[in-house]
């Protein structure tokens, strides 16, 4: 004889319950699912039509049986969820860029071609995003279950203090000063140059006796065009920044024109850098010589695969672009700050 409906539905309501549980449940549901029935039939609907009708109202059977189990249908419920997304935001703004700028820096220093050095950059980032998300996601979802306290506690001394706008007097101050020391330190190689000390006999720089020797960082052939154009271009950052104090914040304009300075500069420095221009291979021969590695300026080979000079260039690259993309970023998330006040 084939089961009735109302049969079906509380077989599949009671079947994912424990053996204790499926007798209680499944008188409860005759009875309450019987009293619907009768209920509809006093009012003059055909029984199966109301069997059809109750059944319908009641829902999913797998619903209806995670609510007597008192298990959850989420993977993630409102108590851990904030926890878990603010520790994944963290996590996801610092790690996959961190592991993927070291993956890139390693073999960019180890001479890898330029294919492999974008590919392998974006699958260890792709693969690095994924396994965050799952670990930290698999193990809320463990502590979500078995009902563990992660220790995170709100309390009105977590409340953030506002965002400043970045357009005091302290924050004019402190971009002029800094600028005025990158201007200086421009102008010190230049004309001073780095002072550097040899561990042998070298008659480098006459009159010093072979013990030290001043020579600038920066190839000296950049200046006066290449220099003055950096030099251009921290007297508009001072620019931008008395601007930004004098109109009481950022705002989109001021942003792009950030972006533009960031990306002459990146440009410029990367141009120097990759066609041999940005330093000074003289500073180089003279540290290496005075360590015994027998670098000569200008040896290929000393210069190549491992040599000190390439990889000072790979860090200096890093640096220019590290630092270009993060002014880039700050200036327009503080115009979206203030454009949301």
């Amino acid at each position: 004889m084939a089961a009735t409906l109302i049969e079906r539905y509380i077989a599949a309501v009671t079947k994912s319950l424990s053996p204790t549980a499926q007798e209680d449940v499944r008188a409860e549901l005759e009875a309450s699912i019987g009293d619907a029935v009768e209920a509809r039939a006093d009012q003059g609907e055909k029984r199966s039509d109301a069997e059809r009708a109750v059944l319908t109202e009641l829902g999913d059977p797998a619903v209806l049986a995670a609510g007597f189990a008192d298990r959850p249908l989420h993977l993630i419920g409102p108590k851990y969820f904030l926890t878990w997304w603010r520790l994944l935001k963290l996590l996801l703004w610092i790690v996959p860029v961190s592991v993927a700028a070291a993956v890139a820096l390693g073999l960019t220093i180890s001479n890898a071609p330029v294919g492999e050095i974008i590919g392998q950059t974006i699958a260890v980032g792709l693969s690095v995003i994924v396994h965050l998300c799952f670990w930290t996601t698999l193990v809320f979802f463990i502590l979500e279950r078995t009902g563990a306290d992660t220790g995170v506690k709100w309390s009105v001394d977590s409340l953030p203090e506002p965002h400043e706008s970045g357009a005091g007097r302290s924050d004019l101050i402190a971009s002029l000063v800094f600028l005025a020391l990158a201007a200086a330190a421009l102008l010190w190689d230049r004309l001073v140059g780095v002072v550097v000390f040899s561990t042998g006999d070298l008659d480098v720089t006459e009159g010093l006796g072979g013990q030290t020797a001043a020579m600038p960082f920066l190839n000296p052939e950049l200046w006066p065009w290449w220099l003055g154009g950096a030099l251009v271009l921290i007297a508009l950052e001072a620019a931008l920044a008395i601007a930004v104090y004098a109109g009481r914040g950022w705002h989109s304009g001021l942003a792009v024109f950030n972006t533009v300075l960031a990306v002459v500069f990146a440009s410029g420095a990367l141009y120097l850098l990759v066609t041999g221009q940005l330093l000074n291979p003289d500073f180089f021969a003279f540290v290496v010589d005075a360590g015994g590695e027998g670098f000569a300026a200008g040896d290929a080979e000393a210069a190549g695969e491992g040599g000190i000079f390439r990889i000072l260039a790979v860090l200096t690259g890093a640096v220019i672009i590290g630092v270009a993309a993060w002014d880039i970023i700050d200036g327009w998330r503080k115009a979206g700050r203030a454009q949301r006040r």
